[in-house]
């Protein structure tokens, strides 16, 4: 089997026969999966006796992400924590427009070095911003929930 050559960024959107084999697949990992546990797995291809191979227990349990998002039919793609994105990367990362991400960057929320006139964005930054923001959402959605529960809203 050859595998062609693709940037780090560029999104997998699986088939519809891939998601259900991405399913399958999930389903009969998960069964083996125990906490912080490498594993060993054959490879078989047709009319071969196949191979084992090691895989670390942070790869299986990447593994086992990449094809539950690939099951539901979503895009995937892997990046090295390192990568510098672009701005509009960036931005559809975060599910926000450009404008607002470079106004973002411009305020210093989100560092950031410019090549030439372009802004390039560190992935683990952006992480690291998208971390923060999602906690100050689940604080408020907390707050909201409570104040609910005081007023015996029915939530």
């Amino acid at each position: 089997m050859t595998m062609s050559v693709r940037q780090a960024s560029d999104p997998v959107l699986p088939s519809e026969a891939e998601a259900l084999m991405a399913g399958e697949t999930s389903r009969k990992l998960a069964a083996h999966i125990e906490r912080d546990a490498d594993m060993r797995l054959r490879l078989l291809e047709d009319g071969t006796e196949g191979e084992t191979i090691a895989l670390p227990a942070s790869a299986v349990r990447l593994l086992f992400d990449i094809l539950e998002h690939m099951a539901r039919g979503h895009a995937v793609t892997l990046m090295p924590v390192h990568a510098e994105l672009t701005t509009q990367q960036s931005a559809e990362l975060l599910s926000v427009s450009r404008p607002f991400l470079i106004g973002l960057l411009d305020k210093g929320v989100i560092p950031h070095r410019k090549v030439g006139t372009h802004r390039r964005v560190r992935f683990e930054d952006l992480m690291s911003y998208k971390r923060c923001i999602d906690d100050e959402r689940r604080k408020s959605l907390d707050a909201l929930t409570e104040q609910a529960q005081a007023l015996d809203m029915g939530y």
